[in-house]
């Protein structure tokens, strides 16, 4: 079964950084496609960040793009998002999420349950 664990959200004002960690177990973690999905309060889904099964690519959407940095640790089945210059947009929700299929960039199967980040002074 497929299990991820987020965490690292938190309160922190406008322009500081914060970590977000998800733990993962229940798949060949180094052959999946990751990703970093997030929803602000009262909005829809996000997608936010991917990165490929062997941590050399990642790819960002174009509000978090220079800001947000996503990178994996295949030996302990961990993804990380590193925020900087955070902005009080970037209040949601983030959830770590894993595809279907191995190696696919779609078809988002498993989700965590999520962290809460709030940027607020």
């Amino acid at each position: 079964e497929v299990q991820v664990v987020e965490s690292g959200g938190g309160l922190v004002q406008p322009g500081r950084s914060l970590t977000l960690s998800c733990a993962a177990s229940g798949f060949i973690f180094n052959r999946y496609n990751l990703n970093w999905v997030r929803q602000a309060p009262g909005k829809g889904l996000e997608w936010v960040s991917a990165i490929d099964s062997g941590g050399g690519t990642s790819v960002y959407a174009d509000t978090v793009k220079g800001r947000f940095t996503i990178s994996r640790d295949n030996y302990k089945s961990t993804l990380s998002l590193q925020m900087n210059d955070l902005k009080p947009e970037d209040t949601a929700i983030y959830y770590c999420v894993v595809p279907t299929t191995s190696h696919s960039w779609v078809g988002f199967g498993s989700w965590g349950q999520g962290t809460q980040v709030t940027v607020s002074s």
